[in-house]
């Protein structure tokens, strides 16, 4: 007699519900520090260079900002997309999820395009001599644009995040509990009529002392 073969329905797998809590603290993690990554990144010198021509010119520099302020807009939508994913529901939350992995995903983009980018120091070099069309020399790059660069792939693990367990997250001002299901009502207890002060709350919560209540 051949021995029998387990359906693989049987095999034991890991529930939902702990995978989805396991998400939503991964997402969080990751849409705050990507954030704080490109917030950072973008206040910091991105490249730096002396305007062509001038003597004794002065060394200039640009931050992520003046280079480009994509980045860190994305960054404050991504936070405030990860946000709103706990306030909507369905069709909803997918949107807000795809719209928190495009966040990262134009982060990505923008820091790729602004690490080579020197409109922003000829701009500050134009300032300097008065000249409208100042070149600048000895233009050297900073780390800074590549570690806003990680922030933008954090957010954009995020967003794919929510897009894979969003569905499963709890919603803001739902009775769920933590794997998802309603929470069951409790039955409210009627008042003690030797309790005066019982049956005063009771009128005060808009209910009728004198019906029908589940029993203590």
């Amino acid at each position: 007699m051949s021995a029998a073969v387990p359906h693989p329905r049987t095999r034991t797998e890991p529930a939902p519900g702990r995978s989805a809590r396991r998400s939503v603290g991964a997402a969080l993690f990751l849409t705050a520090a990507g954030a704080a990554l490109v917030l950072l990144a973008g206040g910091r010198t991105w490249v730096e260079g002396t305007a062509a021509g001038v003597r004794d010119a002065a060394r200039e520099q640009a931050t992520g900002q003046d280079v480009t302020g994509l980045p860190g807009a994305l960054a404050i939508v991504g936070l405030a997309a990860l946000v709103a994913v706990f306030a909507v529901r369905r069709a909803g939350r997918t949107l807000v999820a795809a719209l928190l992995a495009l966040c990262g995903a134009g982060v990505v983009v923008g820091c790729v395009t602004g690490a080579s980018d020197t409109g922003a120091l000829e701009e500050k070099a134009a300032r300097t001599t008065g000249l409208s069309h100042a070149a600048v020399e000895h233009v050297s790059h900073t780390p800074w644009p590549w570690v806003a660069l990680a922030g933008g792939v954090l957010l954009l693990l995020a967003g794919l995040l929510a897009l894979r367990y969003g569905r499963h997250w709890p919603a803001m001002g739902g009775r769920y509990e933590r794997d998802g299901t309603p929470r069951p009502r409790r039955p409210r207890r009627a008042p003690d009529p030797e309790r005066p002060e019982e049956i005063w709350k009771a009128l005060d919560r808009g209910e009728d002392p004198t019906g029908d209540a589940a029993p203590r």
